[in-house]
């Protein structure tokens, strides 16, 4: 009887098997902002001019996150369309959305705002699973470390525009006449 060495029956075996991937990041800050203002930023998601992973989506301007809405995004990597799917809402503290690319990736990434002494975190994390997700995640890495930041910076903006120009003036230079 003919016996496979020890790693060539390994191969086989994982051959025959389904390969399952799941990568899973979480990033946080810290923002000035409140959680009404960053809840805001986040639920409105007919804005996504903050987000460095899409580029825009097909919803009327001021829709806001309900459970159970689908929609399509087109992504600034490379202008492919996906489709949404809102899971799960708690207003004022999370966000749930589950995005639907190609045969072999699936996103789940979810948003939470808490409240703290020193001021509100802001956590983005993401999930990716399919055969594809090594591949994805080494072109998305980059972007996704700074969905988090820029929700912050966002909601920061929101909040100084709505409060009005700073009372001091702006500073001169020397080309300034």
């Amino acid at each position: 009887m003919f016996h496979l060495p020890n790693y060539l029956s390994r191969l086989v075996e994982r051959k025959s098997r389904r390969i399952h991937y799941s990568l899973v990041k979480k990033y946080r800050v810290i923002s000035s902002a409140s959680v009404d203002d960053l809840w805001q930023t986040i639920a409105n998601l007919a804005d996504v001019s903050w987000h460095p992973l899409l580029w825009r989506t097909s919803l009327p301007q001021g829709l806001m996150a309900k459970p159970g809405l689908f929609y399509r995004a087109v992504t600034r990597l490379f202008p492919v369309p996906v489709r949404i799917f809102v899971e799960r809402v708690r207003p004022g503290e999370l966000l749930s959305l589950r995005v639907l690319g190609a045969w072999g990736i699936e996103e789940q990434a979810t948003y939470q705002v808490e409240p703290s002494q020193e001021g509100n975190y802001v956590s983005y994390r993401v999930t990716l699973r399919g055969w594809l997700s090594p591949l994805i995640w080494s072109l998305i890495r980059p972007h996704a470390a700074r969905v988090a930041a820029r929700l912050a910076q966002a909601a920061e903006q929101a909040t100084i525009g709505a409060v009005g120009p700073s009372p001091h003036p702006p500073e001169r230079n020397c080309f300034d006449f």
